[in-house]
C-alpha cells in the first residue's frame, strides 16, 4: 500500500466517522480506547499514560470523555487499591467494530 492509499483509507473511515458517529472522539481519546481494547493486560492510568508518552492528567480527561459516553469503564485495582483498571464495555466494544468494519470497507473502496 502506498502513502497516498494509506492516506485515502484513513480519510474514508474518519469521513464516515464523522458522518455516522455524533460521539466526534479526538485523537487521543481513539488513541486510549484502542490502547485499552488491544491490550493483553489490564491497562492503569499510569500505564497508560507511559504508553502513550503523555501526562495522566490528559488520559484522565479523556477517559472522563470515553467514561460519560459508555465506551470504558473505571474500576479499583484488585491487586493495588491505589490504582484505577480501565475496563472495557459493551458499547465500547461495539463502537470499535464499527470502526473497523469502516477502516475496512475504505480499504476496499481504495483499491
Amino acid at each position: 500500500m502506498t502513502v497516498d492509499q494509506a492516506l485515502d483509507v484513513l480519510r474514508g473511515s474518519v469521513v464516515e466517522s464523522v458522518r455516522k458517529d455524533p460521539r466526534d472522539l479526538t485523537q487521543r481519546q481513539m488513541a486510549v480506547i484502542l490502547s485499552v481494547y488491544l491490550s493483553q493486560t489490564p491497562m492503569t492510568v499510569r500505564a497508560l499514560a507511559a504508553d502513550l508518552a503523555i501526562g495522566k492528567p490528559a488520559i484522565s480527561r479523556a477517559l472522563d470523555r470515553l467514561e460519560e459516553l459508555g465506551l470504558v469503564k473505571r474500576m479499583k485495582d484488585l491487586r493495588d487499591k491505589r490504582s484505577i483498571v480501565i475496563g472495557r464495555t459493551v458499547p465500547g466494544a461495539v463502537y470499535l467494530r464499527e470502526m473497523a468494519d469502516r477502516l475496512i470497507a475504505a480499504g476496499a473502496a481504495a483499491r
